[in-house]
């Protein structure tokens, strides 16, 4: 991990330094006004001279010339150009150079991630399942997003507990054993993947349902609440089919989680809390005996706390768990990754639990937090699973690795089986991952999955490609690649220089990332990052041409410093988003 000043942050504090002594402004004047400037410009940073003119009592332009003409020699900064209402600071890449290749080769696998002790505890909790069917796809954009975002939250230093809650009671789960007790026989899961054997009796109930069934399914559920021995016994070995199908998923896909919740361990203990409502007037008693909060002052409409029969709803749960959760781990932040069709329920969620007293609930302390995503469309007509209008998760990462399979194939005929097979899992599931992540959030997408498994292109598969070539390369170069004497002034084709900058926005982009909660923002870095290395890496001569032919040993070891840079950068930034970054494509 690195404390350190990044690249980025010693020349911004050099010219901060060296403008303060210049024009004798407070160095916190001078930090809050600098702008980075259109890349067309090759500036570093640029400050505006609106508020400095002003005091001078001169023009924008003329303060710029003027203030220009007073600038001392630095270290770092090159030069001072006036550009209009602006001075542009143009940094010494000779030196530069230098700095960022010495972080990047020092620093490695802890480059960009600056953990800085932060004292706040984030729990996010994600993926959080019904348990009455297999996971489907709109629940793989959601453990990416929350691993990702759990990656990222770490790599700067905050303390992140990885929650999931199992949603494993209530109707979803009373269908599934309804439709078995009715047409199970007895049946085992055998070699049938298990939450796939219990989401074809849900799939069984919905087709064969009736109003006799209906009526059976309320029954099963009181009975459920009331603790039937029978009824129990039946749903404890259908909710372990189950929970033990999603964990091989969880597995197959990369997902961790710290902490497990079950809703079964918190519907019945809201009684507290029923109580507390009552007797505060958030909640009451409605027509037909349901206990009901009312928010029609707040423009939230009604919510329905406990059914008319006593039986408990999703919110029942949440509001019993959610306490528990800031008093049990003492956090102070909860994130929970649910997507956009909930937006409602959690505003009542957060509105209640404010109403009923709890002070980690109040808005402005932004201690709740609803991290709402867009839904997964799919190309009409494609991949249809068992229930016609969903992807199921485990056919979906099957059909991207044979995806992967065939562009591997393209590529290296006489790859072992093995090999293949683990290469094609890693490339499959990092294009899956990777085109769930690059949008933002809150934007639906339309998934397509051949395009996202191709190896050029905004995808997952082109980063890693970009991975690969780079440690081809050093593979090359052998003992070459790996001595840490380097000359980096060397470095000075445009390429070169372009491709250094990208590696130095790194540790700026992550912590961006972490401040606005945006995974997509190192998703993009990523994508940027691998087109300039692959511009240099077309352009410059690295263990071959010019390099080689004319002896330039120097040159060749400073451009191998500045591959494995990349190398170490890509394979980072992939990493904060669960996506493995193989050596070999």
């Amino acid at each position: 991990m690195s404390s350190s000043k990044t690249p980025a942050e010693k020349f911004r504090h050099e010219v901060i330094k060296t403008m303060a002594n210049s024009i004798r402004v407070a160095p916190e004047k001078i930090d809050a006004a600098l702008e980075k400037p259109p890349e067309s410009t090759g500036a570093e940073l640029a400050l505006p001279c609106y508020s400095f003119a002003k005091e001078r009592g001169k023009s924008p332009v003329e303060a710029a010339n003027n203030i220009v003409k007073s600038i001392k020699k630095s270290r770092l900064v090159a030069r001072a150009q006036a550009f209009g209402p602006y001075i542009n600071f143009y940094a010494d890449w000779n030196l530069m150079n230098t700095i960022v290749l010495e972080m990047i080769l020092s620093e490695d696998e802890s480059y960009g991630c600056r953990k800085q002790n932060k004292p706040e505890k984030i729990m996010v909790e994600y993926s959080s399942p019904n348990t009455n069917k297999p996971l489907h796809l709109g629940h793989l954009r959601n453990d990416a997003l929350g691993m990702a975002l759990s990656n990222i939250l770490e790599s700067v230093g905050y303390r992140v507990t990885k929650a999931i809650l199992y949603s494993n009671r209530g109707m979803g789960i009373s269908k599934c054993m309804l439709a078995y007790d009715n047409w199970g026989r007895g049946r085992k899961p055998g070699k049938k993947k298990p939450d796939q054997f219990v989401g074809d009796f849900y799939t069984m109930f919905e087709k064969r349902k009736s109003k006799g069934l209906e009526k059976k399914l309320q029954e099963t559920l009181r009975k459920w609440e009331e603790g039937d021995s029978k009824t129990r016994t039946l749903w404890k070995m259908m909710d372990s089919w189950v929970i033990d199908g999603f964990k091989q998923t969880y597995k197959a896909f990369g997902s961790e989680f710290d902490v497990e919740f079950r809703e079964s361990d918190f519907y019945d203990k809201a009684g507290p809390i029923i109580k507390r409502g009552l007797k505060k007037k958030v909640f009451f008693r409605d027509y037909d005996g349901a206990i009901v909060a009312d928010l029609e002052k707040q423009k939230l409409g009604k919510k329905v706390i406990l059914r008319p029969d006593g039986t408990s709803v999703y919110i029942t749960n949440d509001l019993t768990l959610t306490p528990h959760k800031f008093e049990k781990f003492n956090i102070d932040r909860s994130v929970w990754v649910v997507g956009s069709e909930q937006d409602l329920y959690f505003q009542q969620l957060f509105k209640i639990l404010e109403l009923l007293g709890y002070s980690w609930a109040r808005p402005e302390k932004g201690m709740c937090m609803h991290y709402s995503y867009g839904l997964v469309y799919l190309p009409e007509g494609k991949m249809k699973s068992r229930e016609g209008d969903v992807v199921d998760a485990d056919e979906i990462m099957d059909e991207m690795a044979g995806l992967a399979k065939k562009e591997i194939l393209k590529r290296e005929k006489g790859i072992r089986k093995k090999e293949l097979e683990k290469r094609a899992r890693a490339i499959g599931i990092g294009a899956l991952k990777y085109f769930l992540l690059k949008m933002d959030h809150r934007k639906n997408i339309h998934f397509k999955p051949k395009e996202s498994v191709s190896f050029e292109g905004d995808t997952g598969p082109y980063i890693q490609y970009s991975h690969a070539r780079a440690c081809s390369i050093l593979r090359k170069a052998g003992r070459a690649s790996s001595g840490p004497n380097f000359d980096a002034k060397r470095l000075k084709h445009e390429k070169e220089k372009v491709l250094i900058q990208k590696l130095m926005e790194f540790p700026e982009t992550v912590e961006k990332a972490a401040k606005y909660l945006k995974p997509n923002y190192i998703a993009n870095y990523a994508h940027g990052l691998a087109t300039y290395f692959n511009d240099f890496y077309e352009a410059v001569p690295v263990v071959k041409g010019d390099s080689v032919q004319r002896g330039h040993r120097e040159i060749r070891k400073a451009r191998l410093a500045l591959v494995k840079a990349a190398a170490i950068t890509l394979r980072n930034a992939l990493a904060l988003l669960g996506i493995e970054a193989p050596e070999r494509m």
